[in-house]
């Protein structure tokens, strides 16, 4: 356990985690949304067209097809996703958030930066969150990362 990379890359799941736990709290009390839910229209606001198929979607989220199903069928019924249906192959089915779901998420979007800024700015400079930035960047570029 004395490797620097397992050292670190622990350090990373720590602090994400505590990171993900205080944004759960706030999400659901404030938003009435969970991180996964808001996770999912981040991905939907970041995608092409602003759909994905529970596919695409479940790739991108790191879960299974079955998992998206689950999560978004609520979603639905309290409108905010809704499904759309390919002009041209009917099989295919889209994820998109609604006008009510892309509200949802501004406003949850406002809480996340709120909670991202009190993570850094009381720790690091800005030449330091810079260079954590870029490093950051590197550690994901092979990933096809969409969210940042």
């Amino acid at each position: 356990m004395t490797d620097l990379c397992t050292t670190n890359a622990l350090r990373l799941i720590q602090v994400a985690e505590d990171f993900r736990a205080g944004l759960s709290g706030e999400f659901s009390a404030v938003h009435g949304i969970s991180v996964n839910e808001f996770l999912l229209l981040l991905h939907l606001e970041r995608a092409t067209a602003n759909r994905l198929s529970r596919v695409d979607l479940a790739k991108r989220m790191h879960v299974s097809a079955s998992t998206i199903t689950r999560m978004a069928a609520p979603m639905e019924k309290i409108g905010l996703v809704g499904r759309e249906v390919d002009d041209r192959d009917a099989r295919l089915v889209f994820v998109v958030a609604t006008s009510m779901g892309r509200e949802k998420l501004s406003q949850s979007l406002a809480t996340f930066s709120k909670r991202a800024s009190y993570l850094f700015s009381d720790r690091w400079e800005d030449e330091e969150l810079e260079k954590f930035s870029e490093m950051l960047r590197c550690m994901i570029g092979g990933t096809g990362d969409t969210l940042a």
